[in-house]
């Protein structure tokens, strides 16, 4: 089945994409490199010409305003195109994310829901790796925990979901297999890492503050605010099944995850 990866050069797109290959599954590239662009639906048609399965990843968050109906639009041309399956990456306790769910579940095709948990991988492909190196991870959020998902569970589950049958309907809610504040997953990081490194509770306005300081675009620090105030205020501070039921195993540890990211070099200084 030739199979579509929407967003295939993000943490969870390129991670499917390399397991998909290597399985010898023919992939076409979804991402602004192939031409495929969110908001301009032009774009769309041809690259769900010939393909029997995708993967639909919606950047920057489905959270932003048009995501529901984009995603819900785009699944509706895949069915009237042919495609037989889609699955969706979402998000833990984001409204949003769940209206979007329910505009892909219109679509005439099988579908399989991917909501996540905060991923492991911010801290170690994203902003906050350069906040690692320098020493200090600096953030809005309490001492909620949060159950951390790993990258390489979701694009496990992606997978199977996009090669298998059995999946079909399914809502696979993903985290990691124990609650960690963020202090506690920067102290994890620390030890992984063997760095001196520290964690400080800012306020929102003076995050905000610094994200301006530091020229992050209006809209990227307006849905930041909204992921830390909204997302982490506690609504997703319990465990769940959905590695175990989409795969049969255990979901990967934090633990694991640090441990694997340093000896990677994720944050050896260049």
């Amino acid at each position: 089945m030739t199979t579509l990866v929407i967003g295939a050069t993000g943490k969870t797109g390129r991670r499917i994409v390399e397991r998909l290959q290597a399985r010898g599954v023919p992939v076409k590239l979804g991402s602004r490199a192939t031409g495929f662009e969110w908001q301009d639906r032009s774009t769309w048609g041809p690259l769900l010409e010939g393909v029997d399965a995708a993967y639909i990843s919606y950047y920057p968050d489905l959270t932003v305003d048009g995501g529901a109906d984009a995603v819900g639009a785009l699944a509706q041309l895949a069915a009237e195109r042919g495609v037989k399956r889609l699955v969706l990456l979402s998000g833990r306790g984001e409204a949003e994310a769940q209206r979007a769910e329910r505009e892909m579940a219109k679509a005439r095709t099988e579908w399989t829901v991917v909501r996540c948990s905060w991923f492991a991988q911010n801290f170690s492909e994203d902003y906050l790796r350069e906040s690692v190196l320098a020493g200090e991870v600096a953030l809005p959020v309490s001492d909620v925990p949060e159950p951390f998902v790993d990258a390489e569970d979701i694009a496990d589950v992606a997978v199977a979901a996009l090669t298998e049958d059995g999946h079909a309907g399914e809502l696979y809610e993903l985290t990691g297999p124990r609650l960690l504040t963020f202090a506690e997953a920067v102290g994890e990081i620390a030890v992984a890492a063997g760095r001196d490194l520290r964690f400080t509770r800012l306020g929102a306005d003076a995050y905000a503050a610094e994200l301006e300081h530091h020229d992050v675009p209006r809209d990227v620090i307006s849905l930041l605010r909204y992921l830390f105030a909204e997302v982490l205020d506690g609504r997703n501070a319990s465990l769940a099944d959905g590695v175990q039921r989409a795969l049969g195993r255990p979901a990967r540890d934090f633990r694991e995850f640090a441990r694997r990211a340093a000896a990677g070099g994720a944050w050896s200084a260049a």
